[in-house]
């Protein structure tokens, strides 16, 4: 395609949707349990059993270099210019990785920190995708991008704010800590840091809630339902089945893995629920 479409791993795009539409993904980075790697080689099973045990887990943005070669696969395969899409500047660097390495590059490259993460910035990064492959020119696909993730919102349960205190990712959503253990944190991203929303007593009053959340934020409108978690449970398939009955104009709905660089941040018990409006 003359414009090539590229983002990070914390977009959570399933790996057959990112093939089918030619997206390039590049590697945040895990250090845990004595060796650093692409966060798509650690197994999940392994990380939720490291964050449980309190062992430490770090995560870090990708190399430049990791950014500059998947640039210039880009350009081989024929791009004349990349549009490249990523987390908030405030969650992570990754951007100015990506900025550093297309210094290097003979073709435009507009990076584009999204001020999101999660499937906020994978819906945008599948709608920039289609444009591209439409043949739409990078101020269009950067345009429709640009719609869908600053009109997506994030709704995550959290069951503790631990792994946000500890990984310095906490922001605004400080304000909830201290409280009962029994109350559960209900999180969103906000002006690109990690922001409360409220804190309800119980994790199935907390669940029942986000899903309320997410049925308002929709209203009449057409869109796009994103429902992520760690590791698989009879929670997030009840999640799915609750939303195909209250949002009237559902166009799609998804189940999707939190990416183990966000699961080291947010925790093993995270839920999360995207509402993407159709552009």
């Amino acid at each position: 395609m003359p414009v090539a479409v590229i983002t990070d791993s914390t977009a959570c795009l399933p790996e057959q949707l990112a093939a089918q539409w030619g997206i390039s993904v590049v590697q945040l980075q895990i250090q845990a349990n004595g060796r650093i790697d692409d966060e798509s080689r650690f197994e999940r099973a392994e990380l939720v059993e490291t964050l449980r045990s309190g062992n430490p887990v770090t995560t870090s943005p990708p190399d430049p270099g990791a950014f500059f070669w998947t640039f210039q696969d880009a350009v081989s395969a024929g791009a004349d210019a990349i549009v490249s899409l990523h987390i908030s500047r405030r969650l992570s660097a990754t951007a100015d990785a990506a900025r550093e390495a297309a210094k290097q590059v003979r073709v435009p490259v507009h990076v584009v920190d999204t001020t999101t993460t999660g499937m906020s910035l994978g819906f945008a990064v599948l709608s920039a995708a289609r444009a591209a492959a439409a043949g739409a020119g990078p101020q269009r696909v950067l345009e429709i991008a640009g719609r869908r993730y600053l009109s997506s919102q994030e709704f995550v349960y959290v069951d503790t704010l631990e792994y946000l205190r500890r990984g310095g990712r906490i922001g605004a959503a400080a304000v909830l800590l201290g409280n009962a253990f029994s109350l559960k944190p209900l999180l969103t991203v906000r002006n690109g840091e990690i922001a409360p929303l409220t804190k309800v007593p119980g994790s199935k009053r907390a669940l029942a809630r986000l899903t309320d959340l997410a049925v308002q934020h929709a209203g009449e409108r057409p869109v796009d339902i994103a429902v992520a978690s760690v590791t698989p449970s009879a929670r997030e398939m009840d999640m799915v089945q609750q939303l195909r009955n209250r949002i009237p104009e559902l166009n799609d709905i998804m189940l999707v893995n939190i990416g183990t660089v966000l699961t080291a941040h947010v925790g093993p018990g995270t839920l999360g629920i995207t509402v993407a409006p159709v552009p």
